[in-house]
């Protein structure tokens, strides 16, 4: 791979990372704390919502954002024609 490939491929890496890490912050911190008195309104299953946030919430936003990463990753490297298939 020529530079110019490669470094296009490493700053859509790196925009991938910095969107999907923003949208972790935003779920463990704004939800689990700065919103957490707005959304403890909010029940489910008699939970109130800042608190499911703060604690179940941002674990499985976290793992979703690694499954939505392999997969934009997976996409990323075919363009690139850099996949291991």
């Amino acid at each position: 791979m020529d530079k110019k490939r490669m470094k296009a491929y490493w700053k859509r890496n790196l925009n991938y990372l910095m969107i999907l890490l923003s949208v972790w912050f935003l779920v463990s911190y704004g939800c689990g704390i700065l919103f957490a008195d707005t959304l403890n309104q909010i029940r489910i299953a008699g939970f109130k919502l800042g608190f499911w946030f703060a604690q179940q919430g941002s674990i499985y936003a976290f793992i979703i954002l690694i499954f939505v990463y392999v997969g934009l990753m997976n996409k990323l490297d075919k363009e690139f024609d850099v996949d291991e298939d």
